[in-house]
């Protein structure tokens, strides 16, 4: 079978599908797994898939958010071990910002550091915090229904009056060309200005985010080290030549 014949065949599979493992793939095609796992990696470069472990999935829209139901659902051990990481990274007297998110939430009871200051565009971390104790400033803005996040003008102008020794941030994709994105344009500039109010930034993001491009460029890979969980397949080398990676595993 020609290489173009196998490609069409994987990619109205993933069509079907969504995600397909290696050995569907090797059936349906009747090739080698080394076969399709250079298919895979040639279809990957041209975007017009994903690689997952043992297979490969279709790339998200570029819009697409879930709400934050929905994100809560997923990857819940990994998130709680990049969650758990973060936290021991605030030193006593730290000013940070926390951005909304479902990862940055479990931060929330993993915070030992004392007297510190949290400010946050995320409305569902609000009763956590307080529950810790911590000192707790919200920004400003229009809420967004989907994420509970403050975004807009008002989160900018807000934000503007702060400066942070550390921020976390949430991200939907992570590629080494394309940088950190997000589905939401006003919320993707609220993720940056944090960061550049920040002197150290952190993205924590689980295997999932990494080759991944949505709608709105936050900022490049370089202006942030990443915190992620084991990542179960060899990433690019341009990712470990533009920025830090912290792959926690326990």
């Amino acid at each position: 079978m020609l290489t173009p014949e196998r490609h069409q065949i994987i990619l109205e599979l993933l069509k079907q599908k969504h995600v397909v493992k290696i050995q569907e793939l090797v059936d349906a095609t009747a090739s080698s797994e080394s076969t399709i796992r250079r298919d895979l990696s040639q279809l990957e470069n041209e975007r017009k898939l994903k690689r997952v472990h043992g297979g490969a999935s279709l790339l998200h829209q570029k819009g697409e958010e879930l709400s934050v139901i929905e994100k809560s659902e997923i990857n819940l051990e990994e998130k709680e071990l990049i969650a758990r990481y973060a936290a021991k990274l605030i030193c006593a007297g730290d000013c940070i910002y926390l951005d909304a998110g479902t990862t940055l939430y479990q931060m929330i009871t993993h915070i030992d550091a004392k007297g510190i200051k949290v400010v946050t565009n995320g409305l569902t971390h609000l009763e956590a915090l307080l529950e810790q104790n911590i000192e707790t400033y919200v920004i400003g803005g229009y809420v967004k229904q989907k994420t509970r996040a403050l975004i807009g003008r008002g989160a900018i102008d807000g934000i503007s009056q702060y400066r942070f020794d550390k921020c976390f941030i949430g991200v939907n994709g992570i590629h080494y060309d394309y940088g950190f994105t997000t589905p939401d344009p006003e919320e993707a500039l609220v993720k940056e200005k944090a960061m550049k109010l920040s002197q150290e930034s952190f993205v924590l993001a689980d295997e999932t985010k990494f080759y991944e491009v949505t709608f709105a460029k936050i900022t490049d890979i370089n202006n942030a080290t990443i915190i992620t969980n084991q990542i179960e397949r060899d990433l690019h080398k341009e990712f470990f030549e533009k920025t830090t990676i912290k792959v926690v595993t326990s």
